[in-house]
């Protein structure tokens, strides 16, 4: 048995080094796309079949020999030419091949020619991600599928060309990321009365429209030739021109549709406001909790049915008014405190060229009532984004 062993031992190693004997040179690769020139991925390719061990390779020195005397074979990468090359460099085989960059992907082709049968004994194509500083690992799988060496499947993983689902340019990557401006008008409920009520009585004493100024942030995180899904952030500031200060933060998930860029989003809207509690009399003025009761107790200490007019003395108990007749009211006077609305928007945008235009309609509500407005925005599509 064991000489049985040491018998196929010997004759792999036999093979092994018959198989190793064998010579092959590396000639230039054409290269289109990319910075590496034809002599550098010709390098980068010697290196990584050395690495191999399967033939003896011709070093490139030796090779300058023969390419100096004849510059003719510099620019080499026909079949014919090749098998020319291999027999004035006396070479048993002779690798050749092409790394192309095209758009997004980076194509490694190989040929391995037998010089002596003058044949193609083997060739080999990968698409690669562009990622050109990898190169030399692209190189690599290569020449190991085509010498069938075990590869690390992890690593060509990460290299290969997948043909995922494509994203549009125009449609499942445009950004709208940018600048807004709008108007809001108050339409409706305690807030409309918060905004027109005087301010000695808590109100901010201003017309219930105001202008808008902000910031969108967005991301995407689906995307596909007619439909995309997006993550939205909106910075606004509104008020201003009324002399007020009203900030908030919009977090929204929108939908894009479509070549025209119809567009619908929605999500919470978070900003600052200050309460108190109060009610508002049959006039419709709005006292608070600490006004109303003060004023109660004034009516009551002024009412002389409510003291002995010899001592002066009270015969009656001032009665503290019903906590349940308040309720919590805004007033600019009040406690801050965070305010959450639900926010719901529609729009469309247009094109002019690289310029994108924006424009949205959009409903906000809460429990003080609900606010209509538009907004437009513009951005700028410096570059075209790759699908990935």
């Amino acid at each position: 048995m064991k000489t049985k062993q040491l018998l196929f031992s010997l004759i792999f190693v036999l093979v092994s080094m018959i198989t190793y004997a064998e010579t092959i040179a590396v000639a230039n690769f054409s290269t289109t796309g990319l910075h590496a020139t034809p002599e550098i991925a010709g390098k980068l390719a010697r290196l990584e079949l050395t690495k191999l061990q399967k033939h003896t390779v011709l070093d490139e020195f030796d090779m300058n020999e023969i390419l100096s005397k004849k510059p003719e074979y510099v620019n080499c990468y026909g079949k014919t030419c090749l098998v020319e090359l291999g027999k004035e460099l006396n070479v048993d085989y002779i690798l050749s091949g092409s790394v192309d960059g095209l758009g997004n992907k980076i194509v490694v082709t190989l040929k391995l020619i037998d010089v002596k049968n003058n044949a193609l004994k083997a060739t080999h194509s990968q698409e690669f991600l562009n990622q050109e500083e990898e190169l030399q690992r692209m190189i690599a799988l290569v020449l190991q599928e085509t010498f069938g060496v075990d590869i690390d499947p992890t690593v060509k993983s990460r290299l290969e060309f997948k043909n995922d689902v494509i994203t549009s340019t125009n449609v499942g990557r445009l950004s709208n990321a940018g600048p807004r401006m709008g108007v809001s008008y108050v339409a409706f409920g305690e807030m409309n009365t918060f905004f027109t009520r005087n301010e000695n009585q808590g109100g901010l004493g201003i017309k219930p429209i105001m202008s808008n100024l902000g910031y969108q942030f967005e991301a995407q995180y689906i995307g596909t030739e007619n439909f995309s899904a997006l993550g939205e952030i909106i910075l606004n500031i509104g008020g201003m021109e009324q002399g007020q200060f009203i900030p908030s933060i919009s977090l929204l998930n929108g939908f894009r549709f479509g070549n025209n860029g119809w567009e619908f989003a929605f999500g919470p809207s978070l900003g600052l406001r200050k309460t108190s509690l109060g009610l508002v009399d049959a006039d419709g003025v709005y006292y608070t909790a600490n006004q109303w009761r003060n004023g109660q107790y004034d009516l009551w200490k002024q009412n002389p049915a409510n003291f002995d007019p010899v001592s002066g003395e009270p015969i009656t108990t001032f009665q503290e008014p019903n906590a349940s007749i308040y309720s919590k009211t805004l007033d600019k006077r009040g406690d801050t405190e965070l305010n959450a609305s639900w926010i719901m928007a529609f729009g469309r945008t247009f094109k002019a060229g690289a310029l994108n235009i924006p424009v949205n309609v959009y409903y906000s509500s809460n429990k003080f009532g609900g606010i209509i407005g538009t907004s437009i925005g513009f951005n700028i599509t410096k570059t075209k984004s790759s699908i990935r």
